[in-house]
């Protein structure tokens, strides 16, 4: 597939250029994490989600379009059946320079060296504690040793970065926080902190009263690591520090109290096909709708794509304090 060398095309309103995709293959996962879905999740038919050739597709078009950067989501993505047989086709994907995947870690014990061939470069595992009761809980089905072992058997195969990416809640992990920095050290990854996402109705916790914001959690941390301020700007919302005599990088994503709209360089595509142009509003375009009615044709389907940029907004809107406008969970959406 030819890759012009053209400046980049896809660019918003407020001159941000569009250069990362996030694609959630699908939204099941073998977890039920109490602040992504509920206990009860009814999941899409399949016929209503993209084939992988679909996504394929998808990918392959926003690279000719300019996109570099493409991060591979849920729910789960490797319970999806032919995950590992997409993410190699789209590491062939000519003009893609990264090729990331976020996962729970479930399944890394028997994947990631699968995944190391097939080119993904970086992996995020969601981890929010070390207590494998508390992970019980949280997660409603997950198991804390196998994830351990996921992330042991990554760090085994050799990938460029591994992260871990925890959601930050008063009174339910907040105490953990230097344990899971320690934690990172030891393996010689990297983690990020993350105030929560008001996606869906959560009935667990009220929002306003679990929050817990970033500049707290750095304060928690300065009294056990000495942490100095990264020159590294990927242009996502993460606001990185280093560990001070380590290997490792703590960031900080802070919807709530640190607004980071101003660089957003990222779109996402629901495992329904709707392309999102911010995770924080409904703004969105049935990709689904295009591709199925006219298949194979490329042409058509850049300029949808092109057409939904001026609908990118400036800033997401979240509140802690009512019960969200956004209805979608974290599973449909793709963290």
């Amino acid at each position: 597939m030819s890759h012009s060398k053209a400046a980049p095309v896809l660019i918003d309103r407020f001159g941000r250029t569009v250069d990362y995709l996030r694609i959630s293959i699908t939204d099941r996962c073998d977890f039920r994490c109490v602040y992504c879905m509920a206990e009860d999740m009814t999941f899409l038919p399949r016929e209503q989600i993209l084939s992988l050739e679909e996504i394929y597709w998808v990918a392959a078009v926003f690279a000719q379009l300019g996109v570099k950067k493409i991060r591979i989501t849920g729910g789960e993505p490797l319970v999806r059946k032919g995950a590992l047989g997409l993410l190699q086709k789209l590491g062939q994907i000519e003009g893609l320079t990264e090729l990331v995947m976020t996962t729970n870690g479930s399944q890394l014990e028997v994947y990631a060296s699968a995944l190391k061939a097939a080119g993904v470069k970086r992996l995020n595992i969601s981890l929010d504690t070390l207590d494998a009761d508390k992970f019980k809980a949280i997660t409603r089905t997950g198991n804390l040793k196998q994830v351990i072992r996921g992330i042991q058997a990554a760090k085994s195969a050799g990938f460029q970065r591994i992260k871990i990416n925890a959601v930050i809640l008063k009174d339910r992990n907040h105490l953990e926080v230097i344990e899971l920095v320690r934690f990172a050290v030891d393996l010689g990854i990297d983690i990020s902190f993350i105030e929560e996402m008001p996606l869906g109705v959560v009935l667990q916790h009220n929002r306003a009263e679990a929050f817990y914001p970033s500049a707290m959690i750095k304060a928690d941390l300065r009294d056990s690591f000495n942490l100095e301020p990264s020159l590294q700007r990927t242009g996502g919302p993460s606001n990185y520090f280093n560990v001070i005599g380590t290997d490792t990088q703590v960031g900080f994503i802070s919807p709530h109290s640190d607004n980071f709209c101003s660089t957003c360089n990222r779109v996402r595509l629901t495992a329904e096909g709707r392309l999102l142009l911010c995770l924080g509003n409904e703004h969105s375009v049935d990709l689904k709708q295009v591709l199925r009615a006219h298949p194979g044709d490329a042409e058509t389907l850049k300029q949808v794509i092109i057409e939904a940029m001026p609908l990118k907004p400036e800033r997401h809107e979240f509140t802690l304090h009512e019960q969200p406008i956004i209805l979608r969970y974290m599973n449909m959406t793709g963290g």
